[in-house]
């Protein structure tokens, strides 16, 4: 039964991780991997020193952030309403309306985003013309940009989040709940005194865990979202690999920019397992 997941790490996660080399060499395919030459730290070099380096790591960072403000705490609120709900059929059909989106692709996500928000014929977009607002171009706008992404993200995969947080939470022994409402406590501090405790270890685990892809904001939604309007704000490491590996066919240049980027994932993860370490918490290793 492991074999399979074993494969799928070893072919698809290890093997792969040999192409990294090219990060260091002039990658030319006519030459192949081995006659290719040396050249160190000249594609990184490179990067650090290019103008562009700034806004690729700005717009990346603030997105980043965005997510974990934003993102990242909503799977938890849902999970938490949904442990409240009493009737059974209620909330598994509450669970099945929320997960639903998680298997929908990007690419109709964003055509929804275009139906509804576009400024020639958007539903949304009329509503508020109609109700006597100026029309606003939120799919030109670069003050705009990051909030659809961040809504956008919520709306497709919080749901999907939740599985994790209500395994956790159907761990916890009843007994403690009746103790609590014997003692007078109502439904906030079972919360805050049983609930939360009771989850926080699967938090900060996968807390640390979002840290390794922290600066992964996801280059399918940000790629088909992005414009010539707003690139200034949308253009990420991501997009970028795309534009100079795949597009312009700079191989080595841009395995640079993804593991420089890969780099720094690693770097958060091994500190942020350091500091709940420290705070008592177990970890990831």
């Amino acid at each position: 039964m492991v074999m399979p997941g074993l494969l799928y790490f070893a072919l698809f996660k290890y093997l792969p991780m040999w192409g990294i080399l090219i990060a260091f060499k002039d990658y030319l395919p006519f030459r192949g991997f081995w006659n290719s030459p040396w050249v160190g730290f000249k594609h990184f070099d490179r990067f650090f020193h290019d103008p562009v380096f700034w806004t690729l790591f700005e717009n990346t960072l603030i997105l980043a952030i965005y997510n974990i403000i934003f993102f990242f705490p909503f799977p938890i609120l849902i999970a938490l309403m949904l442990n409240e709900l009493r009737r059974e059929w209620f909330k598994r059909s509450i669970q099945t309306f929320i997960y639903i989106p998680h298997f929908v692709s990007w690419v109709v996500v964003v055509g929804m985003a275009y139906t509804f928000f576009s400024s020639e014929g958007g539903i949304f977009t009329d509503m508020l013309v109609d109700a006597g607002m100026n029309k606003v171009n939120f799919l030109m706008s670069n003050s705009w940009f990051r909030p659809m992404i961040i809504l956008e993200s919520i709306w497709k995969e919080s749901g999907w989040g939740t599985i994790i947080f209500l395994a956790a939470l159907s761990g916890v022994d009843p007994t403690l709940y009746e103790a609590a409402k014997m003692d007078g406590a109502g439904r906030i501090r079972q919360l805050w005194h049983i609930t939360l405790p009771a989850i926080r270890s699967t938090i900060i685990i996968l807390f640390i865990l979002r840290l390794g892809t922290f600066l992964d904001t996801g280059f399918e939604q940000i790629f088909l979202m992005l414009n010539s309007t707003n690139r200034e704000v949308g253009e990420v490491f991501d997009t970028y690999v795309y534009a100079t590996g795949v597009q312009q066919g700079q191989f080595s240049f841009s395995t640079a920019v993804g593991l420089f980027k890969s780099l720094v994932g690693l770097m958060l993860v091994l500190a942020a397992n350091k500091l709940a370490k420290k705070a008592g918490e177990q970890g990831v290793y």
